[in-house]
Protein backbone atom coordinates (compact mmCIF):
# COMPACT_ATOMS: atom_id res chain seq x y z
CA UNK A 1 0.00 0.00 0.00
CA UNK A 2 2.78 2.43 0.93
CA UNK A 3 4.71 1.54 -2.22
CA UNK A 4 1.64 2.00 -4.37
CA UNK A 5 0.91 5.38 -2.78
CA UNK A 6 4.52 6.47 -3.26
CA UNK A 7 4.50 5.33 -6.87
CA UNK A 8 1.27 7.24 -7.51
CA UNK A 9 2.77 10.33 -5.87
CA UNK A 10 5.89 10.08 -8.04
CA UNK A 11 3.82 9.74 -11.17
CA UNK A 12 1.72 12.74 -10.20
CA UNK A 13 4.80 14.81 -9.45
CA UNK A 14 6.42 13.70 -12.70
CA UNK A 15 3.31 14.58 -14.71
CA UNK A 16 3.08 17.95 -12.97
CA UNK A 17 6.74 18.67 -13.72
CA UNK A 18 6.23 17.73 -17.36
CA UNK A 19 3.21 20.00 -17.64
CA UNK A 20 5.02 22.87 -15.91
CA UNK A 21 8.09 22.45 -18.12
CA UNK A 22 5.89 22.37 -21.21
CA UNK A 23 4.11 25.54 -20.13
CA UNK A 24 7.45 27.24 -19.49
CA UNK A 25 8.65 26.25 -22.96
CA UNK A 26 5.46 27.58 -24.52
CA UNK A 27 5.84 30.87 -22.64
CA UNK A 28 9.48 31.12 -23.68
CA UNK A 29 8.49 30.55 -27.30
CA UNK A 30 6.26 33.64 -27.26
CA UNK A 31 8.68 36.50 -27.89
CA UNK A 32 7.66 39.91 -26.62
CA UNK A 33 9.57 42.66 -28.37
CA UNK A 34 9.69 46.21 -27.01
CA UNK A 35 8.58 49.08 -29.28
CA UNK A 36 9.82 52.50 -28.12
CA UNK A 37 7.59 55.43 -29.10
CA UNK A 38 7.54 58.95 -27.53
CA UNK A 39 5.48 61.01 -25.06
CA UNK A 40 1.82 60.08 -24.68
CA UNK A 41 0.51 63.45 -25.93
CA UNK A 42 1.87 63.09 -29.46
CA UNK A 43 1.29 60.66 -32.31
CA UNK A 44 4.13 58.13 -31.86
CA UNK A 45 2.63 56.61 -28.72
CA UNK A 46 -0.94 55.90 -29.93
CA UNK A 47 0.35 54.60 -33.27
CA UNK A 48 2.84 52.40 -31.39
CA UNK A 49 0.02 51.07 -29.22
CA UNK A 50 -2.00 50.33 -32.38
CA UNK A 51 0.91 48.37 -33.90
CA UNK A 52 1.45 46.49 -30.63
CA UNK A 53 -2.25 45.62 -30.33
CA UNK A 54 -2.31 44.43 -33.92
CA UNK A 55 0.68 42.17 -33.22
CA UNK A 56 -1.01 40.60 -30.20
CA UNK A 57 -4.20 39.90 -32.14
CA UNK A 58 -2.76 38.81 -35.50
CA UNK A 59 0.77 37.55 -34.83
CA UNK A 60 1.04 36.12 -31.32
CA UNK A 61 -1.52 33.29 -31.74
CA UNK A 62 -0.01 32.00 -34.98
CA UNK A 63 3.63 33.13 -35.01
CA UNK A 64 4.30 33.37 -31.25
CA UNK A 65 5.63 36.90 -31.05
CA UNK A 66 4.22 40.32 -30.27
CA UNK A 67 5.27 43.89 -29.54
CA UNK A 68 4.68 45.97 -26.41
CA UNK A 69 4.70 49.75 -26.84
CA UNK A 70 6.41 51.93 -24.23
CA UNK A 71 6.50 55.72 -23.94
CA UNK A 72 9.91 57.40 -24.23
CA UNK A 73 11.57 60.74 -24.86
CA UNK A 74 11.30 60.09 -28.61
CA UNK A 75 13.68 59.39 -31.49
CA UNK A 76 16.95 60.13 -29.69
CA UNK A 77 16.17 57.85 -26.77
CA UNK A 78 14.67 55.21 -29.07
CA UNK A 79 17.95 54.89 -30.98
CA UNK A 80 19.81 54.56 -27.68
CA UNK A 81 17.37 51.91 -26.42
CA UNK A 82 17.69 49.91 -29.65
CA UNK A 83 21.48 50.23 -29.58
CA UNK A 84 21.50 48.74 -26.08
CA UNK A 85 18.89 46.10 -27.07
CA UNK A 86 16.52 47.41 -24.40
CA UNK A 87 14.08 47.92 -27.27
CA UNK A 88 14.03 45.96 -30.50
CA UNK A 89 11.78 48.40 -32.38
CA UNK A 90 11.41 52.16 -32.41
CA UNK A 91 9.47 54.86 -34.23
CA UNK A 92 11.94 57.44 -35.54
CA UNK A 93 11.98 60.76 -37.30
CA UNK A 94 13.63 60.65 -40.70
CA UNK A 95 16.21 63.19 -39.48
CA UNK A 96 17.29 61.01 -36.56
CA UNK A 97 17.48 57.96 -38.79
CA UNK A 98 19.74 59.85 -41.21
CA UNK A 99 21.90 61.17 -38.36
CA UNK A 100 22.27 57.76 -36.73
CA UNK A 101 23.00 55.81 -39.92
CA UNK A 102 25.55 58.35 -41.21
CA UNK A 103 27.13 59.17 -37.86
CA UNK A 104 26.10 62.83 -38.03
CA UNK A 105 24.48 65.29 -35.64
CA UNK A 106 24.44 63.87 -32.09
CA UNK A 107 26.07 60.64 -33.37
CA UNK A 108 29.17 62.33 -34.78
CA UNK A 109 31.31 61.34 -31.77
CA UNK A 110 29.94 57.84 -31.18
CA UNK A 111 29.83 56.86 -34.86
CA UNK A 112 27.44 55.21 -37.27
CA UNK A 113 24.62 53.14 -35.76
CA UNK A 114 24.89 50.17 -38.07
CA UNK A 115 22.58 47.91 -36.04
CA UNK A 116 19.58 49.89 -37.31
CA UNK A 117 17.26 48.73 -40.09
CA UNK A 118 14.05 50.14 -41.58
CA UNK A 119 10.74 48.29 -41.64
CA UNK A 120 8.34 50.79 -43.21
CA UNK A 121 7.50 54.43 -43.65
CA UNK A 122 4.58 55.24 -41.36
CA UNK A 123 3.37 58.81 -41.80
CA UNK A 124 4.67 62.34 -42.07
CA UNK A 125 5.76 64.22 -38.98
CA UNK A 126 4.09 67.60 -39.43
CA UNK A 127 5.73 70.63 -37.84
CA UNK A 128 3.51 72.53 -35.38
CA UNK A 129 5.38 75.55 -34.03
CA UNK A 130 2.74 77.14 -31.82
CA UNK A 131 2.99 80.71 -30.49
CA UNK A 132 0.67 83.05 -28.64
CA UNK A 133 -1.10 85.13 -31.28
CA UNK A 134 -0.19 88.42 -29.60
CA UNK A 135 3.50 87.59 -30.23
CA UNK A 136 3.07 86.96 -33.95
CA UNK A 137 3.78 89.64 -36.56
CA UNK A 138 4.18 87.72 -39.81
CA UNK A 139 2.45 84.48 -38.81
CA UNK A 140 5.52 82.54 -39.99
CA UNK A 141 8.35 80.83 -38.12
CA UNK A 142 10.40 84.02 -38.36
CA UNK A 143 8.27 85.27 -35.44
CA UNK A 144 10.22 82.91 -33.19
CA UNK A 145 13.26 85.16 -33.66
CA UNK A 146 11.55 87.70 -31.39
CA UNK A 147 11.79 85.24 -28.46
CA UNK A 148 15.59 85.54 -28.36
CA UNK A 149 16.90 87.29 -25.24
CA UNK A 150 13.42 87.75 -23.74
CA UNK A 151 11.50 86.29 -20.79
CA UNK A 152 8.98 84.62 -23.08
CA UNK A 153 9.20 80.89 -22.36
CA UNK A 154 9.16 78.35 -25.19
CA UNK A 155 8.88 74.56 -24.87
CA UNK A 156 11.19 72.88 -27.37
CA UNK A 157 10.19 69.34 -26.31
CA UNK A 158 11.38 66.81 -23.74
CA UNK A 159 15.11 66.87 -23.03
CA UNK A 160 17.11 64.82 -25.59
CA UNK A 161 13.94 63.99 -27.51
CA UNK A 162 13.51 63.81 -31.26
CA UNK A 163 11.26 66.84 -30.92
CA UNK A 164 14.09 68.87 -29.40
CA UNK A 165 16.65 67.61 -31.92
CA UNK A 166 14.59 68.31 -35.04
CA UNK A 167 13.40 71.63 -33.63
CA UNK A 168 16.98 72.76 -33.08
CA UNK A 169 17.96 71.59 -36.58
CA UNK A 170 15.14 73.55 -38.20
CA UNK A 171 15.70 76.71 -36.18
CA UNK A 172 19.44 76.59 -36.86
CA UNK A 173 18.75 76.57 -40.61
CA UNK A 174 16.48 79.59 -40.14
CA UNK A 175 19.15 81.53 -38.26
CA UNK A 176 17.23 81.34 -34.97
CA UNK A 177 19.14 80.35 -31.82
CA UNK A 178 16.92 78.50 -29.31
CA UNK A 179 19.69 78.71 -26.71
CA UNK A 180 18.87 82.42 -26.57
CA UNK A 181 15.27 81.52 -25.64
CA UNK A 182 13.97 81.01 -22.13
CA UNK A 183 13.55 77.29 -22.78
CA UNK A 184 11.26 74.75 -21.17
CA UNK A 185 11.68 71.01 -21.79
CA UNK A 186 8.24 69.42 -21.70
CA UNK A 187 6.18 66.82 -23.50
CA UNK A 188 3.25 67.72 -25.72
CA UNK A 189 0.42 67.48 -23.21
CA UNK A 190 2.25 69.36 -20.47
CA UNK A 191 3.32 72.05 -22.99
CA UNK A 192 -0.30 72.62 -24.03
CA UNK A 193 -1.34 72.83 -20.37
CA UNK A 194 1.45 75.32 -19.65
CA UNK A 195 0.34 77.64 -22.49
CA UNK A 196 -3.26 77.41 -21.32
CA UNK A 197 -2.17 78.26 -17.75
CA UNK A 198 -0.03 81.20 -18.89
CA UNK A 199 3.28 79.62 -17.87
CA UNK A 200 4.85 79.47 -21.35
CA UNK A 201 4.26 81.31 -24.63
CA UNK A 202 4.93 78.71 -27.32
CA UNK A 203 5.67 75.08 -28.05
CA UNK A 204 7.26 72.78 -30.60
CA UNK A 205 4.97 69.78 -31.25
CA UNK A 206 5.75 67.92 -34.51
CA UNK A 207 3.44 64.94 -35.06
CA UNK A 208 0.86 63.39 -37.35
CA UNK A 209 -2.25 65.45 -37.95
CA UNK A 210 -4.27 65.94 -35.80
CA UNK A 211 -2.03 66.32 -32.74
CA UNK A 212 -4.14 65.68 -29.64
CA UNK A 213 -2.28 68.27 -27.54
CA UNK A 214 -2.79 70.95 -30.22
CA UNK A 215 -6.48 70.07 -30.53
CA UNK A 216 -6.90 70.39 -26.78
CA UNK A 217 -5.06 73.72 -26.70
CA UNK A 218 -7.13 75.24 -29.52
CA UNK A 219 -10.31 73.98 -27.87
CA UNK A 220 -9.39 75.79 -24.65
CA UNK A 221 -7.92 79.10 -25.90
CA UNK A 222 -9.13 79.35 -29.51
CA UNK A 223 -7.48 82.00 -31.68
CA UNK A 224 -5.24 83.17 -28.84
CA UNK A 225 -2.62 80.79 -30.28
CA UNK A 226 -1.28 80.39 -33.82
CA UNK A 227 0.43 77.49 -35.61
CA UNK A 228 3.16 79.25 -37.61
CA UNK A 229 3.48 78.96 -41.40
CA UNK A 230 6.66 78.24 -43.40
CA UNK A 231 7.28 80.13 -46.64
CA UNK A 232 8.98 78.25 -49.51
CA UNK A 233 12.20 80.09 -48.72
CA UNK A 234 11.97 79.18 -45.03
CA UNK A 235 11.37 75.53 -45.94
CA UNK A 236 14.56 75.49 -48.02
CA UNK A 237 16.55 77.22 -45.28
CA UNK A 238 15.22 74.86 -42.61
CA UNK A 239 16.32 71.79 -44.62
CA UNK A 240 19.95 72.89 -44.84
CA UNK A 241 21.89 70.18 -46.70
CA UNK A 242 19.15 67.59 -46.09
CA UNK A 243 16.13 67.00 -48.29
CA UNK A 244 13.77 65.66 -45.63
CA UNK A 245 11.13 68.34 -45.12
CA UNK A 246 8.50 68.97 -47.77
CA UNK A 247 5.41 71.17 -48.01
CA UNK A 248 2.40 70.12 -45.93
CA UNK A 249 -0.92 71.96 -45.81
CA UNK A 250 -3.07 71.44 -42.71
CA UNK A 251 -6.65 72.02 -43.96
CA UNK A 252 -8.82 74.68 -42.34
CA UNK A 253 -10.93 73.44 -39.41
CA UNK A 254 -8.52 70.61 -38.62
CA UNK A 255 -8.27 72.23 -35.18
CA UNK A 256 -10.97 74.17 -33.28
CA UNK A 257 -11.11 77.87 -34.29
CA UNK A 258 -8.61 77.27 -37.14
CA UNK A 259 -10.38 79.08 -39.98
CA UNK A 260 -7.48 79.12 -42.48
CA UNK A 261 -5.15 76.42 -43.86
CA UNK A 262 -1.74 76.19 -42.16
CA UNK A 263 1.19 76.16 -44.61
CA UNK A 264 3.75 74.13 -42.70
CA UNK A 265 6.29 71.42 -43.56
CA UNK A 266 6.73 67.74 -42.71
CA UNK A 267 9.40 65.03 -42.57
CA UNK A 268 8.85 61.27 -42.69
CA UNK A 269 8.44 59.02 -39.65
CA UNK A 270 9.38 55.38 -39.96
CA UNK A 271 9.37 52.11 -38.05
CA UNK A 272 12.92 50.95 -37.29
CA UNK A 273 14.25 47.71 -35.86
CA UNK A 274 17.50 45.98 -34.97
CA UNK A 275 19.36 44.03 -37.63
CA UNK A 276 19.42 40.91 -35.43
CA UNK A 277 15.63 40.56 -35.11
CA UNK A 278 14.38 37.42 -36.87
CA UNK A 279 13.80 37.80 -40.61
CA UNK A 280 10.62 35.72 -40.30
CA UNK A 281 9.23 37.94 -37.54
CA UNK A 282 9.88 41.13 -39.52
CA UNK A 283 8.33 39.59 -42.63
CA UNK A 284 5.14 38.62 -40.78
CA UNK A 285 4.95 41.99 -39.00
CA UNK A 286 5.32 43.93 -42.27
CA UNK A 287 2.71 41.74 -43.94
CA UNK A 288 0.30 42.18 -41.01
CA UNK A 289 0.68 45.97 -41.10
CA UNK A 290 -0.24 46.23 -44.78
CA UNK A 291 -3.04 43.69 -44.58
CA UNK A 292 -4.66 45.60 -41.70
CA UNK A 293 -4.35 49.28 -42.62
CA UNK A 294 -8.04 49.91 -41.91
CA UNK A 295 -7.53 48.67 -38.35
CA UNK A 296 -4.57 51.02 -37.80
CA UNK A 297 -6.30 54.07 -39.26
CA UNK A 298 -9.33 53.42 -37.05
CA UNK A 299 -7.07 53.88 -34.02
CA UNK A 300 -5.21 56.98 -35.23
CA UNK A 301 -5.91 59.11 -38.30
CA UNK A 302 -2.19 59.67 -38.97
CA UNK A 303 -1.89 56.13 -40.38
CA UNK A 304 -4.56 56.80 -43.03
CA UNK A 305 -1.74 58.01 -45.30
CA UNK A 306 -0.01 54.62 -45.16
CA UNK A 307 -0.02 52.72 -48.46
CA UNK A 308 2.15 49.96 -49.89
CA UNK A 309 3.15 52.31 -52.73
CA UNK A 310 4.69 54.69 -50.15
CA UNK A 311 6.20 52.02 -47.90
CA UNK A 312 9.86 52.71 -48.71
CA UNK A 313 9.60 56.37 -49.74
CA UNK A 314 12.22 58.52 -48.04
CA UNK A 315 13.63 55.82 -45.78
CA UNK A 316 17.05 56.96 -44.46
CA UNK A 317 18.19 53.49 -43.28
CA UNK A 318 18.49 50.21 -45.25
CA UNK A 319 15.58 47.78 -45.05
CA UNK A 320 15.56 44.75 -42.80
CA UNK A 321 15.70 41.63 -45.04
CA UNK A 322 12.31 40.48 -43.71
CA UNK A 323 10.65 43.70 -44.81
CA UNK A 324 12.49 43.70 -48.15
CA UNK A 325 11.23 40.18 -48.81
CA UNK A 326 7.61 41.24 -48.33
CA UNK A 327 7.97 44.33 -50.53
CA UNK A 328 9.53 42.28 -53.35
CA UNK A 329 6.54 39.94 -53.17
CA UNK A 330 4.33 42.99 -53.67
CA UNK A 331 6.26 43.98 -56.79
CA UNK A 332 8.14 46.89 -55.23
CA UNK A 333 11.59 47.54 -56.67
CA UNK A 334 14.06 48.25 -53.88
CA UNK A 335 16.85 50.75 -54.64
CA UNK A 336 20.45 49.73 -53.94
CA UNK A 337 20.84 52.14 -51.01
CA UNK A 338 18.04 50.38 -49.12
CA UNK A 339 19.53 46.90 -49.47
CA UNK A 340 21.39 45.91 -46.30
CA UNK A 341 24.85 44.42 -46.77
Amino acid sequence: MKLAFASKALLTASALATLTFGAMNAAAANKDYILATASTGGTYYPVGVAIATLSKVKLEPKFHFSLSAISSAGSGENIKLMGENQAQFGILQGLYGAWAWNGEGPYKKIGKQKELRSVTMLWQNVEHFVLRSNLTKTGTVSDLKSLENTNHKFSIGSKNSGTEGSGRQLLKGLGIDPDKFSLAYMGYGSSADAIQNGNIDGMNTPAGVPVSAVTRLFASVGDKVTVLDFTDKQMKEANGHYNLWTRYIIPANTYPSQSKPIKTIAQPNFLATRADVSEEDIYHLTKALYENLAYLSAIHKATKVMAIEKAIAGLPVPLHPGAARYYREQGIKIPAELIAN
